[in-house]
């Protein structure tokens, strides 16, 4: 067991000199908001925090696989493929070359939200000219190639991500600006891809003429949204304009962090932001990391601090532990340190926001897992392969729970000492420093220190 006495605690002073935040210079327009975990974290909840401050919000990888949701009042939205900072009405938003845009979900989105009351979307929403397209067919590949996994299942979302990405690694696949371009081309391009796709996969059901009718109807509504987006944001940097950044999926997902093959397609790390929006490196400032106050994960795979027990029942029932995309039930667990260190090493946070705690309220006492053990011997660092996971032991720190309701608190101060206690152990073990820490759904809840 380790010893609580043993950690440094973090007061502004004292601890770990990464949790010091740095002083950044003017260039640095970009902050950038990122998962830690294996998503589902709350990112929305900061983005939507942080929006009501920029002039530009963005997506910048992955596609309506994501689910991110924003609480205002009695309103609910759920974004996919939209930045969910776009409801702030004084922002541009923008979906960069890195994301992957299936065109009928996305004017399906804007219109469940619209019944919400988005705002005036059509004069604020950007899309890349070089941002790919996804095909039903990509969908269909998806679940094709899913089933054929037999036991070894992934747990995709058959939205048709990483068809389409794979489409645009074997550089067939088509973008926006040939949608919006000479369609006569675009035509020829779509007969080629779906002529690839069935020699792999003969069954493959593609009415051509059909789907070509319906995007020829879709690029005169999408064309005046298109764009480049590269040389809009490079305008916006150079005016001093304040630029978000909100990852979607999280670093245990990203195609070359992530636990392999069990992750997302695209780089949602801090990389991802640069390659996928066209961003300089000098330009992004601060990078923070949204922490659930525990863990969850969808589908197969190790998961060391996993509760399948009564602790995993109250956190899946109380915390509406479900997805935004694909409505399933998430597996739940205790806090996992090692992953989070491992986030940090990726992504450089400046500073972390710690989601749900309020969902922790009832319990007597709460545990995190500080380190791994195989066969008695301590990991010093988080595995690169997933059956190397599933394999481990975990050594927890034990804390007291308090037990009481945390909803309506507001001022970090106000918070039961053994809440504050698990706040500033995470601070310290991590050696980073908390910024935020939500106590409920709306976007009043977010604490901030």
């Amino acid at each position: 067991m380790a010893s609580l006495s043993a950690i440094p605690i973090i007061n502004g002073q004292n601890g770990d000199s990464q949790a010091k935040k740095p002083k950044l210079s003017d260039d640095n327009r970009v902050t950038v908001v990122l998962g830690t975990q294996w998503g589902d974290e709350g990112k929305g909840k900061v983005v939507d925090l942080l929006a009501a401050k920029a002039d530009v919000v963005c997506r910048c990888q992955g596609g309506n696989n994501a689910g991110h949701s924003v609480h205002i009042g009695e309103k609910e939205y759920a974004f996919h493929l939209l930045p969910s900072g776009i409801v702030n009405p004084d922002c541009t938003a923008v979906i960069g070359n890195g994301v992957v845009v299936h065109v009928p979900n996305l004017y399906e989105e804007v219109k469940k939200n619209e019944k919400h009351g988005l705002p005036d979307w059509k004069n604020r929403l950007l899309i890349s000219n070089r941002a790919h397209l996804v095909f039903d067919m990509h969908q269909q590949v998806d679940g094709l190639q899913e089933s054929g996994r037999g036991k070894n299942l992934i747990g995709t979302t058959k939205k048709g991500i990483g068809p389409t990405y794979s489409s645009k690694v074997t550089r067939n696949g088509l973008r926006m600006c040939d949608l919006v371009g000479d369609f006569e081309i675009f035509k020829a391009k779509f007969q080629n891809l779906v002529d690839y796709h069935k020699r792999i996969f003969p069954d493959l059901s593609v009415d051509v003429e059909s789907e070509l009718k319906r995007y020829e109807a879709y690029r005169n509504e999408i064309q005046p949204l298109v764009t480049d987006t590269i040389s809009y944001l490079y305008t916006a940097i150079r005016n001093g304009k304040n630029i978000l950044i909100e990852g979607a999926q999280s670093a245990i997902l990203d195609i070359d962090f992530g636990l392999y093959p069990y992750v997302t397609s695209s780089n949602c790390t801090a990389g991802g932001v640069c390659t996928g929006l066209g961003i300089p490196p000098r330009s992004i400032g601060d990078i923070y990391g949204v922490v659930k106050a525990y863990l969850t994960r969808v589908g197969t795979g190790g998961f060391p601090t996993e509760q399948s027990n009564e602790i995993g029942n109250v956190l899946l029932t109380k915390g509406a532990e479900f997805g935004v995309t694909t409505g399933r039930p998430r597996r739940c667990g205790w806090l996992d340190m090692m992953m989070l260190k491992y986030a940090n090493m990726i992504n450089g946070f400046t500073a972390l926001a710690i989601t749900k705690l309020d969902i922790l309220d009832d319990f007597k006492e709460i545990k995190i897992g500080v380190s791994y053990h195989i066969d008695g011997k301590k990991i010093e660092t988080f595995p690169a392969c997933d059956e190397v996971l599933q394999k481990v032991k975990v050594e927890y720190l034990t804390l007291p729970g308090w037990e009481t309701s945390t909803e309506n608190i507001r001022k970090f101060n106000d918070l039961p000492p053994n809440a504050q206690r698990y706040i500033k152990t995470i601070e310290s073990l991590v050696g980073v420093q908390v910024r935020w820490v939500g106590v409920g759904k709306d976007r009043h809840s977010m604490i901030e220190i």
